[in-house]
């Protein structure tokens, strides 16, 4: 017997995401910093396990690929690329296309717009910067915030360009790190760059310490994927630019 159905009257409002094959992070965090009534759909991209600027470069021939996974009866308000380097690397406007190309979406963002709009929100035009990589990865960063007017007094790196090391520096190190940068540093915030660096759960820890704003880059992304989306996003103890008015 074939039975009969209908179909729910409310669609939720749903968002991708492409997540890096290396990345450990991202799906935890967003499962936390989520909207409870908004969907989020993940697929993955192939990626290196060591960063670079030739591995992230490679992986804008794979961005069209991977958008194409997506499921295809979803309804994406927006859509967004988890890799804050790459997404320097490659370019904001040249990883939105690429995705559109593979999914039917109205706005596309990645860490870096993400960034340069969660500043602009706040009023910070100096950002001291946090990477888990060496400089050389993080200068393309700096060029993309530059140009945006957002100047880069100081930058500290863990300098591990191992994937499955950098998701496995302690967060009290992350802590300490960004303590130190936002006290000597003359910047209006600090940023924690990186998808895959456990940051989440000490952004309010931080700005307690050194009265300033503390972004990271799964925080900035998710706000302004939501943002995109037309709904807000709230969540107290996660951070200034989320917390409740």
């Amino acid at each position: 017997m074939r039975l009969s159905y209908e179909f729910e009257a409310d669609r939720p409002t749903q968002i991708g995401m492409i997540v890096l094959q290396s990345d450990e992070t991202l799906e935890p965090d967003f499962r936390v910093l989520m909207p409870p009534k908004l969907e989020y759909l993940v697929a993955r991209v192939a990626s290196s396990s060591v960063v670079s600027s030739n591995s992230l470069r490679a992986m804008e021939m794979r961005l069209t690929e991977a958008a194409q996974l997506l499921p295809r009866g979803a309804a994406f308000s927006a859509v967004g690329y988890g890799c804050t380097s790459a997404s320097a690397e490659i370019g904001p406007d040249r990883i939105a296309e690429l995705i559109k190309v593979g999914v039917e979406t109205p706005h596309v963002t990645e860490p870096v717009s993400a960034l340069i709009a969660a500043c602009r929100h706040l009023g910070v035009t100096r950002l001291a910067v946090i990477s888990p990589y060496v400089e050389e990865v993080s200068q393309k960063l700096f060029a993309v915030l530059v140009d945006a007017g957002i100047s880069v007094p100081a930058f500290s790196s863990f300098e591990e360009p191992v994937e499955a090391k950098v998701v496995r520096i302690a967060q009290d190190s992350v802590a300490a790190a960004a303590i130190e940068i936002g006290r000597t540093t003359s910047c209006d915030a600090v940023f924690l760059s990186c998808t895959n660096l456990r940051t989440l759960r000490v952004l309010r820890a931080v700005e307690a310490d050194i009265n300033k704003p503390v972004l990271s880059s799964n925080q900035v992304l998710a706000w302004h994927l939501v943002r995109l989306a037309g709904q807000p996003l709230r969540r107290a103890g996660l951070g200034r630019l989320l917390e409740p008015c």
